[in-house]
């Protein structure tokens, strides 16, 4: 009889051996994506990410610099507790936007250059390329 503590814990090691398995490990820790289209329409402003160590996220927003954290495994996604400097510009309203949408985003997906980040049901969503090195 195999005991009940055994196959979580062994389940939790095994975890623990495989490193890095957020985004940061599949969209490349030294690349910046560039945000094209959110909700289906072209984003006209520049927004970027990054995830320059696992668990973390940074980029700029069309007024800000952000940082936070990605709290879950590849290939879901959240990002939380971000914060942002504090400057004010004319696209204020399209970073509010901005933020307001990349904090419902719940699954990820890397294929190449293009970074798609999407809600639970898959309608909305925000597409990224990697930017020129």
């Amino acid at each position: 009889m195999k005991s009940p503590v055994l196959i979580p814990l062994a389940a939790l090691l095994l975890a623990a051996c495989q490193g890095n398995q957020g985004v940061s490990r599949f969209a490349g820790a030294e690349r910046v994506w560039e945000l094209h289209e959110m909700a289906g329409q072209p984003f006209t402003a520049r927004a970027t990410i990054g995830f320059p160590e696992a668990g973390k996220i940074a980029g700029e927003a069309p007024c800000n610099s952000y940082s936070g954290r990605q709290k879950a495994p590849y290939p879901w996604f959240e990002a939380a507790e971000i914060v942002t400097t504090k400057r004010a510009c004319p696209q204020l309203a399209e970073e509010h936007r901005f933020f307001a949408m990349l904090r419902r985003m719940r699954l990820a997906e890397v294929s190449g250059d293009v970074l798609v980040l999407s809600d639970e049901s898959g309608t909305d969503q925000m597409v990224f390329s990697a930017a020129p090195r």
